[in-house]
């Protein structure tokens, strides 16, 4: 059994553990013109689980075509299950992608007022 192609992991810096109940949305453009005028179409849909992972929201076999890819992280939902708010309702984290490598890892760690992501392995 494989992992999808794009796969995410929250930490919540704040309280210094995994960010379960994220809820994640992964959209795709095929340039970066038709992704800046809002021409996306949302490809997957999931949560994060206990550990803060979403590691099956696409298929293992879906192929990633070249384009642009947002990850969408739901911090507002995040947020209002502990009965907290954030300044940051939502964290797009938007990627190119040219030539497609078999996996990319998007994590973001996660605080009411900041957040910071990087190219994972």
């Amino acid at each position: 059994m494989g992992v999808s192609p794009i796969t995410s992991h929250v930490l919540d810096a704040a309280r210094g553990s995994p960010a379960q109940g994220v809820p994640v949305t992964i959209s795709y453009a095929p340039t970066s013109s038709a992704a800046l005028i809002g021409q996306s179409t949302v490809i997957a849909r999931g949560n994060t689980n206990a550990d803060g992972r979403c590691s099956s929201l696409l298929e293992p076999t879906h192929v990633l075509e070249p384009g642009v890819y947002t990850v969408r992280f739901d911090t507002k939902t995040y947020y209002a299950l502990h009965g907290e708010k954030s300044f940051y309702p939502f964290v797009d984290v938007s990627f190119e992608i040219d030539q497609p490598a078999p996996h990319y890892h998007i994590p973001l760690n996660l605080a009411p007022f900041s957040y910071t992501t990087y190219r994972g392995s």
